[in-house]
């Protein structure tokens, strides 16, 4: 496995993880695709990811699970991928001196605004995953924002700096390397105390029936569910597009 990522600049692409799954087979294991400017970049539930050309981190990762010093992935533990990733974010903002909790599954958020977002898209072969991107976008000298963007914050509105965007990209390749090397239990427990609004007693939304309910996120479950405890005492438990938050 290397020892290092090296990036791969691009000046313009629709999207770099449009870029990695359709040239999958020219890609590395562990190359990383970054653009300057993307014109059709995409997030989670089918929306755009929308960001301002040059001021922002927007790239993916090309895993290959068939190649030498990597571990055979089962589909059925691919989430394993998402907390490697939402922890990498987190280790790279708090060495920026920013506090960030994972907003399940994914979605990085500073305090109630988020930073970061991300979408993962895989290969399968037969009941292991062959290969996969991960796309991420991270938000790091834009201050200001599209209105239809919910929520939004940067790490230059967080800390009052400017960033270099290339030596941004290489420190969050290192926070990367070193959480894909870590044990699963490590990741599991880590993703779990870093959860957002983890024992916090919030509204939620069944997206199914459109109910407004209270709940107390209390982690996730083997099957990565989201586990919420209800005002009842009882828990029930989410897959993803299941529940919303209240912001």
């Amino acid at each position: 496995m290397k020892e290092r990522m090296t990036p791969i600049w691009f000046e313009e692409l629709d999207s770099t993880n449009n870029e990695a799954v359709r040239r999958i087979e020219n890609y590395d294991n562990l190359s990383v695709l970054a653009a300057r400017k993307q014109f059709a970049g995409r997030g989670q539930r089918g929306n755009r990811w929308d960001t301002e050309p040059g001021a922002n981190l927007t790239f993916s990762i090309v895993l290959k699970y068939k190649s030498p010093g990597m571990t055979p992935l089962p589909a059925t533990r691919q989430f394993l991928l998402s907390r490697i990733a939402a922890l990498a974010v987190c280790d790279y903002l708090a060495a920026k001196g920013v506090e960030s909790r994972i907003k399940w599954p994914n979605d990085i958020y500073v305090r109630d605004r988020k930073i970061c977002g991300m979408l993962i898209e895989s290969g399968l072969d037969g009941k292991f995953v062959d290969w996969s991107v991960v796309g991420i976008g991270i938000n790091l000298n834009q201050k200001s924002f599209p209105v239809d963007i919910i929520n939004p914050t940067s790490l230059t509105q967080l800390t009052g700096e400017r960033y270099d965007v290339q030596a941004e990209l290489e420190l969050f390749c290192a926070c990367f390397l070193q959480r894909f090397r870590e044990e699963e239990a490590r990741l599991r427990a880590d993703y779990e105390r870093f959860l957002y609004r983890k024992d916090e007693r919030h509204s939620f939304t069944d997206c199914a029936s459109g109910t407004v309910f209270q709940g107390i996120i209390r982690g996730t479950n083997e099957d990565a569910r989201l586990v919420v405890e209800l005002s009842d005492g009882s828990s029930r438990t989410f897959a993803f597009k299941e529940i919303s938050y209240i912001i």
